[in-house]
């Protein structure tokens, strides 16, 4: 089962900066959890300590296995269970959009057939499969600097798919798109979600869109866990208090799905 456990679990960087203080966190299979917090909360890091990428002391285990201090070949076991999508996509421009989504196999198969670019044909039909969760299957063989911004995040979840995850982690997949194509990335994300059973945690600036998708909240600030509920619990007070501020319209991606 796929599930994620913090303990004690710190994060302080080289620099002396702390970006995590002391969280304990359980997160069960199958949740779609949704993070919140200002910039500099730590939610990029929370996310980032369960794929080994920063120093942490305390435990974080991803389905019993232990990731700090796990060897390197630990830590790939870790990684290729983890799906991964980017705010700011992360594609190979230059490439063709199934190319960009067969990355998401490259754990599955040896290193010479993806160096030259020769994948096995059950590869591509997992590929094409992910396009297709995300709409955009008749795009596979165009550029995907042709794309636009909310279609290059559709490819992101569909590489990101492609890996048959375990967990998915969405480090504020939206940040850069438009309210429109925001609200169709969020749903895509919970669809997958339920289809699948995949475990999926996003870290979101958007309270709305928050308050929208999201099932559990985590509130984060200054590092520390400060809020862990139900949304249907969540009012502004809430949301003022992990913030630490009043919210602004700049909190907000303000146009309801339709």
């Amino acid at each position: 089962m796929s599930r994620i456990e913090f303990t004690k679990a710190t994060v302080t960087y080289p620099g002396g900066l702390t970006a995590l203080r002391d969280i304990d966190l359980v997160i069960d299979e199958g949740e779609f959890v949704v993070i919140v917090g200002l910039s500099g909360a730590g939610k990029s890091t929370l996310l980032r300590s369960i794929n080994g990428l920063v120093p942490v002391t305390g435990s974080v285990t991803v389905d019993g296995r232990e990731v700090v201090e796990a060897s390197n070949r630990e830590i790939r076991e870790i990684r290729s269970d983890v799906g991964m999508i980017f705010q700011t996509f992360n594609l190979v421009n230059r490439s063709t959009v199934i190319n960009n989504v067969l990355m998401g196999r490259l754990s599955k198969v040896p290193r010479w057939r993806s160096s030259l670019g020769i994948w096995p044909a059950a590869d591509k039909e997992i590929a094409m499969q992910s396009l297709e969760r995300v709409g955009i299957v008749e795009k596979a063989y165009i550029r995907a600097s042709d794309l636009s911004g909310g279609q290059q995040q559709r490819v992101g979840i569909a590489r990101a798919l492609a890996q048959d995850p375990r967990i998915i982690l969405a480090d504020e997949p939206v940040a850069s798109l438009d309210p429109v194509t925001s609200h169709v990335v969020m749903r895509d994300l919970k669809r997958i979600n339920k289809d699948l059973g995949i475990t999926t945690i996003i870290n979101l600036h958007f309270l709305d869109l928050a308050r929208q998708y999201g099932e559990r909240l985590i509130g984060l600030r200054d590092g520390k866990l400060v809020y862990d509920g139900s949304i249907a619990d969540v009012d502004d007070e809430i949301f003022r208090d992990i913030y630490g501020r009043a919210i602004t319209p700049d909190d907000l991606k303000k146009e309801a799905a339709q």
